[in-house]
């Protein structure tokens, strides 16, 4: 079972830039596609992006595509996310999870406890 441990949350304002990471243990981290989701007060959680194990090869929520970036680093056990022209709507809690196929958000069985983000008008 993997353990996910995520950072970089915070207060920003519109416009602003913010990068999460989550640190991963107790499993081969490259085994897993990795992936962030976030969840709004009073709403679903929602798939932001994802990244295959090995290969680079990523995904995007339409709402996020072009601000956002998911990268890896099989190295250190960590994966990110880069988000840049923050809007208020991006204010949520966002999870990382570990899963089977990047592009299958139902694969994602592992979860961090999650880091809030809050963009400011």
């Amino acid at each position: 079972q993997v353990q996910l441990v995520e950072s970089g949350g915070g207060l920003v304002q519109a416009g602003g830039s913010l990068r999460l990471s989550c640190a991963a243990s107790g499993s081969t981290f490259s085994r897993y596609a990795m992936g962030w989701f976030r969840q709004a007060p009073g709403k679903e959680r929602e798939f932001v992006a994802a990244i295959r194990r090995s290969s680079g090869i990523t995904y995007y929520a339409n709402s996020v595509k072009g601000r956002f970036t998911i990268s890896r680093d099989n190295a250190k056990n960590t994966v990110y996310l880069q988000m840049n022209n923050l809007k208020p709507e991006d204010t949520a809690v966002y999870s990382c999870a570990a899963g089977e196929v990047a592009g299958d958000p139902s694969s994602f069985r592992s979860w961090g406890q999650g880091t809030q983000v809050t963009v400011s008008s």
